[in-house]
């Protein structure tokens, strides 16, 4: 991929997250790798989503060095990083607050399958990680540790980490687990209660989503 055309779909993934209502004022971001490069760029520190364009956004080596930008990277940089050192299938990242999924990272609470949508899209629960410090590895180890072939991790008392194939990809898990967070919220509200589906009615969700939806087959994997 040109670096320009990752310098656009990465600009507008981070647009989207500000006009998705997943990030407030300038919280939150989305990356992407060139999967032949090994480059990845990233939204840059402490910018408005609003004032983002595709020149804006930084460009980091596989080792985490800025060659490309006038601006500084994300803080969350590092652990961006850390995932793709790891995952070598993922080549989007997303980091949002959204604020149903962010309740249940401050509740220290797995996000249950409670919607069809979300056993469609995530097949199991979201897990909730222990406390990570901003800005370093710890937050990255946090989410290759649960997230195994899973696609989201809520960070305890942070927010929520989505992964995917590009970083389209990874925005489309950010805003399933915040309309999955809110109807079990709801749920709550209205029951005292989230009810849970069966395993295997959300195993059935799942492989006719894998197979079936859309216009293609995915390829039996979130990635």
């Amino acid at each position: 991929m040109h670096q320009l055309e990752l310098r656009k779909q990465v600009c507008q993934a981070n647009q989207a997250l500000a006009s998705s209502g997943l990030v407030r004022w300038t919280s939150g971001n989305a990356s992407g790798r060139d999967p032949a490069t090994g480059e990845i760029v990233i939204k840059p520190s402490g910018v408005l989503f609003d004032d983002l364009t595709p020149e804006k956004m930084v460009v980091l080596d596989a080792s985490g060095h800025v060659i490309d930008g006038d601006l500084k990277p994300s803080v969350d940089s590092t652990s961006h990083l850390y995932v793709y050192q790891n995952m070598p299938q993922v080549h989007g990242v997303v980091h949002t607050h959204s604020q149903y999924a962010t309740g249940f990272a401050v509740a220290g609470r797995d996000l249950p399958i409670s919607t069809t949508t979300h056993a469609c899209l995530f097949g199991a629960r979201i897990p909730c990680s222990g406390l990570a410090s901003i800005g370093e590895t710890e937050i990255g180890r946090e989410i290759v540790r649960l997230i195994g072939d899973g696609s989201a991790v809520l960070l305890r008392n942070h927010g929520v980490f989505t992964v995917g194939k590009s970083a389209w990809d990874a925005l489309k898990y950010a805003v399933y687990a915040e309309e999955s967070a809110e109807a079990s919220f709801l749920a709550h509200q209205l029951t005292g209660e989230i009810p849970e589906l069966d395993s295997t009615f959300v195993a059935g969700c799942r492989s006719m989503y894998l197979n079936d939806y859309g216009q293609e087959k995915e390829n039996n994997s979130n990635y």
